[in-house]
Order: structure tokens, then sequence, then C-alpha cells
């Protein structure tokens, strides 16, 4: 009968490859640093309820790995704005590498348009123009940017948001009365009170003479 002989180094190259299996399964995907280098309102805040906004953001991705950014995770970018319409613009150094268009509330940049050598300089230039929520709060948050795996999971670390306050409304006052700094309307313009002339008075008085005269007149007869 042949036996076969187990390799001396058998054993440790197993457990080699279970332990670099194992060390792979714990490693924290590193994300990019999200940097926000610059903020532009038009109009300017606070915000107003229930009107339009423009909002332009420049974000510098700062590399934390071999490369930019891993290819294999997305940039989630979220706001709060209705009916919002995205303007996406991806930048090495300093000019133009990629556009994208989107609308919703949510837009996506994938991983692989942001993915460079770490010798290169990425920024991103995002804007977005929408309608103030009526029923907003304090503040609105305009623009949420989020690093997801490849899963679709949030990682650690790359994330940023841009937030703005939102002008308090006005009271509408329905009782008339004035509030302040405001003029309560007149229900009805007043007519100026006529302070009776002699010529009215006497006017009266010759014509209850002369239906006095005539019922005396009448009794003579």
């Amino acid at each position: 009968m042949v036996r076969l002989r187990r390799s001396p180094g058998g054993c440790g190259l197993v457990a080699l490859l279970v332990l670099v299996a194992l060390l792979s399964l714990m490693v924290v995907p590193s994300s990019a640093t999200l940097v926000l280098t610059g903020t532009v309102f038009s109009p300017q805040p606070p915000l107003v309820a229930a009107s339009q906004q423009d909002v332009s953001c420049s974000i510098a991705i700062l590399p934390s790995g071999a490369t930019t950014f891993s290819r294999y995770h997305t940039l989630q970018m979220q706001t709060d704005l209705l009916n919002a319409r995205w303007n996406i613009q991806v930048q090495v150094n300093g000019g133009a590498a990629a556009q994208q268009s989107a609308s919703g509330d949510t837009a996506f940049v994938n991983g692989y348009l942001l993915s460079y050598p770490t010798t290169n300089d990425v920024s991103l230039s995002v804007g977005v123009n929408g309608t103030v929520p009526a029923g907003s709060g304090a503040t609105v948050t305009v623009l949420q940017v989020t690093e997801l795996d490849n899963g679709g999971a949030p990682v650690p670390g790359g994330n940023l948001a841009v937030t703005a306050p939102v002008a308090t409304p006005v009271p509408v006052n329905t009782t008339g009365s004035a509030g302040p700094g405001k003029v309560a309307p007149s229900s009805s313009p007043s007519q100026p009170a006529r302070s009776p002339g002699f010529p009215a008075d006497i006017g009266l008085f010759a014509a209850a003479a002369g239906i006095a005269l005539c019922g005396l007149s009448r009794q003579r007869r």
C-alpha cells in the first residue's frame, strides 16, 4: 500500500490562507475625506418657505487610501428641497472631467468617476435647485452627502451636511386689530358728521308753519 506523506509546510500554508481571509473580513473600508470648500445661496438665507432656492457647493475629496476614491463605492446626495434638480460636475486638477444631472430628492455619483491616483486633485461642484418645504422647521438640510460601500451601507466618516435657517413666518392677524408695525383696516369709510346750519333749520320751520296754516284754513271753512 502506498501511503501519502503530508508535506511539512502544508499546514502552515493553510493556516496562512485562513488568516488572510479572516483579516480581509475584518478590514473596515476606508472612506475618503469630504471637505466643504465653498457654498453659495441664491437668495441668501434665511430661506423662505414655499419659495425657490438655489444652492451651489464645492467639495474637495481628500484620499485616505491607494486612490482618491474607491471605485467600488458611491456618493449619495440628498436634499430636503422639493422637486429638486441637480447639476453635478467632477473636476480633476482644476479641469472638468465628468458631468451629470438628476432630479428628485436623491442623486448618486459612481465611484469610478472619482477614482484617480493620489497624485491628482479631485473635487465636486454640486448645484441643486428646489422649493423650500412649506412646513419647514427652524432649519432645512439643503445638501447631505454620504459615501456608500459596495453593499449600499454608509462608510463611517464619509459624509457632510449643509443646512440653512428658515425665516419665521409672520402670523396673520384675523381679528382686524393692528399688529406690530401694521395698521388695522377700517370696516367702511366713515362719513363726516353734518352739523346743522341755520338754512336747514329755517327750511324745516317754514315747512312746519305752512302745514299748520293749511290746517287752520280748513277748520275755518
